[in-house]
């Protein structure tokens, strides 16, 4: 079970950090000690004859010598971990491999520090999902867990891979929660990421709740008419937000372009002057003051 530190009823970040090798996946058993502390691990196998240890690190695949290393029973102890010491160890019978253990050096508190956020999650709508993206490209597995199973390490954590990798390197999940979209919510989103690079583990934790986190797509459609002496702007919310408009309204704001002038302006009015060469528009829930979403393209007015 991992250890918690929370603060603060909504929002939380837990960060922590452990060296380790260049893995390319999670292995089963992590074992993690401190710099100059100790760390046993332990064969489970009912043999009542000895084992013997492996120590597997890169390329270099060495038995280890009980006269070198803490051995009692079917337990190897570490004392005093440096970068040499770890890696996967394994343990054998007579008959083949019983069991095996990466080992991973904890980080110095100053690094675990300096190390910002890598996590960000976004929901377009009220709906059963929402994406998470972790900017950090230089790592060599990443996975992404969802629920306090997920946070204390249980092995019921259904954990998730990554959708895709951008073109800067980042990653990006899809999440699924629980929830209906339909009743008011009352429970908060708990996400959990965990990361490895040649030279570290790092682990990310976020708590929110999925209004917190809505951020509508740009709108579909914006059509305009003249009424009057004023410009009408009427606006299409992408077909990715939730239905029906009338149950998840939107507030969107208009920034155009005075033909006069060449200034800027914004508006969240539908109304806007007559004499402007172009528009954009963005939308943002109304009800939670969510974060106001993507730009559409300018549009060009004519008329």
């Amino acid at each position: 079970m991992h250890p918690q530190n929370i603060s603060g009823p909504l929002v939380f970040l837990l960060l922590c950090i452990h060296r380790g090798q260049g893995l390319t996946s999670f292995p089963d058993n992590l074992v993690v000690g401190k710099r100059e502390g100790s760390v046993t691990l332990h064969c489970p196998t009912e043999l009542e004859g000895g084992v013997t240890w492996w120590h597997e690190r890169g390329q270099d695949r060495d038995i280890l010598d009980e006269k070198d290393y803490d051995m009692e029973g079917h337990s190897l102890t570490l004392p005093d971990l440096e970068v040499s010491l770890l890696g996967e160890y394994s343990c054998w019978g007579e008959n083949g491999k019983l069991s095996s253990s990466h080992v991973l050096l904890e980080a110095e508190d100053e690094e675990a520090e300096s190390t910002e956020s890598q996590l960000s999650c976004r929901a377009r709508s009220y709906t059963c999902s929402f994406t998470c993206s972790w900017k950090n490209s230089d790592v060599t597995a990443l996975r992404l867990g969802l629920g306090p199973d997920c946070l204390e390490g249980n092995p019921s954590c259904s954990w998730v891979s990554p959708d895709n990798k951008d073109a800067e390197g980042g990653y990006t999940f899809t999440l699924f929660h629980p929830f209906s979209a339909y009743s008011e919510e009352s429970t908060a989103l708990l996400v959990t990421a965990e990361a490895v690079n040649t030279r570290s583990y790092f682990r990310e934790t976020k708590q929110f709740y999925l209004r917190d986190i809505v951020q509508p797509d740009s709108p579909q459609k914006v059509k305009c008419r003249v009424e009057k002496q004023m410009l009408k702007v009427m606006v299409e919310p992408a077909s990715s937000w939730a239905t029906p408009h009338s149950f998840y309204p939107l507030e969107h704001e208009i920034e155009y372009l005075n033909r006069d002038n060449g200034m800027v302006e914004r508006s969240t009015s539908g109304l806007i002057p007559k004499d402007v060469s172009g528009l954009r528009v963005r939308s943002r829930d109304p009800l939670v003051l969510s974060t106001w979403g993507q730009w559409s393209p300018w549009k060009n007015v004519t008329h």
